[in-house]
């Protein structure tokens, strides 16, 4: 897939590989949805992600000297700002591989390594999630067994119809610029949630 490197707009010292232009998700797959292969959402880099990154940038003691942890990291922007703040160690996990290898690639980019196999994380990391029923049921989950080892679990959330806002609480918000061709919008209201 041509992908081409370009700054993060919100983070803009974060470069990635990334569509460029006006393409939009489905665009990429000539315009269906295969069950069999995740769309390449790894191939943007989405509202939320883009806050997490900002957020962190601007607080690095959030996970400077820890070991961080970024679910459905994507493009890995969320996990290349972690390690460009000062943690010790960054994981990174997908479902897809494709997008493992990409945020490999954008880490390379960026001058910083990320991890397949983490260990007992310190904080979590979780950017645009919940945009949809079964993998949000997933997600919380997934974020409240980490919760309840007393990790810190940090999410960007754009307003997504999934999250479950009840058991955040919210740390920050930015207005986020977005491809029109994603998100039929140019700018996002996005908020950095610390999970209760």
């Amino acid at each position: 897939m041509l992908t081409t490197l370009l700054p993060v707009p919100l983070a803009p010292e974060i470069s990635l590989h990334l569509a460029g232009g006006d393409v939009g998700l489905f665009d990429l797959t000539g315009g269906e949805f295969r069950s069999d292969q995740p769309p390449p959402f790894w191939a943007f880099v989405w509202a939320g992600g883009q806050a997490l990154a900002r957020y962190v940038l601007d607080h690095p003691a959030t996970v400077a000297g820890r070991t961080v942890l970024d679910l459905a990291t994507g493009s890995g922007v969320a996990a290349i700002a972690a390690a460009k703040a000062g943690a010790a160690s960054v994981g990174i996990a997908d479902i897809d591989a494709d997008a493992i290898a990409a945020a490999h690639r954008n880490a390379e980019a960026n001058h910083v390594t990320l991890s397949d196999d983490v260990t007992q994380p310190a904080v979590i990391l979780a950017g645009d999630v919940f945009y949809s029923s079964p993998v949000a049921d997933q997600m919380i989950q997934r974020l409240r067994a980490e919760r309840r080892k007393d990790r810190q679990v940090l999410v960007g959330d754009p307003g997504r119809g999934y999250f479950p806002e009840r058991l955040f609480e919210p740390l920050a918000e930015y207005t986020v610029p977005v491809p029109a061709a994603l998100e039929e919008t140019e700018a996002l209201a996005t908020t950095v949630w610390r999970m209760r």
